[in-house]
């Protein structure tokens, strides 16, 4: 299936999430990379096989394999991190929190992408997987790099539509 036909599979009921996406798209408030990274690391984190791959292959049409490579680091890496560290701020006891991690994460130095945009992807992942450790703790590192308040909410946006997009068609069969 092309974009356009995944488009135009979105049911009525979800007209808004369509209008949405192409929007998001095209806001002016991340760069080109950044957006199309962020569909990559969004679909990825939303799980969804078939949206994954579609988005995926569009994305692959803008985006930089670079970028690629460095959002799905970022969504495999953050898959990993935000169980582990969501688990660790759940507790009253702080014993968690002082326990090493002992997770390999050397994807966060190599995957070949801008270092701010892989930060983005991070926190857009982040808060699909709705660990606020994560999330706090990559806004505070694009925040020290000087990307707007704007960028970020605009990323996060993106990947909140792209997640809700994935709940639609959990209900519908996609064929990539």
């Amino acid at each position: 299936m092309t974009y356009e036909a995944l488009l135009e599979s979105i049911p009525d009921y979800a007209k808004d999430l369509k209008l949405n996406l192409t929007s998001l798209v095209k806001q002016t408030e991340l760069t080109e990379q950044q957006v199309w990274g962020t569909v990559i690391a969004a679909a990825m984190g939303a799980r969804h096989p078939g949206l994954t791959t579609i988005l995926h292959a569009e994305a692959a049409k803008f985006a930089t394999p670079e970028t690629q490579n460095a959002a799905k680091t970022a969504a495999a890496i953050m898959g990993m991190n935000n169980i582990y560290y969501r688990f660790t701020h759940m507790f009253q006891d702080n014993t968690y929190s002082t326990i090493p991690a002992r997770l390999r994460m050397n994807g966060i130095r190599t995957h070949g992408g801008d270092p701010v945009d892989f930060e983005l992807y991070c926190t857009v992942v982040s808060a699909i997987n709705n660990c606020s450790m994560c999330v706090t703790s990559h806004e505070r590192v694009l925040r020290e790099k000087g990307v707007s308040k704007e960028a970020i909410a605009a990323a996060v946006r993106l990947g909140a539509v792209i997640h809700a997009l994935a709940l639609v068609f959990d209900t519908q069969t996609l064929s990539a």
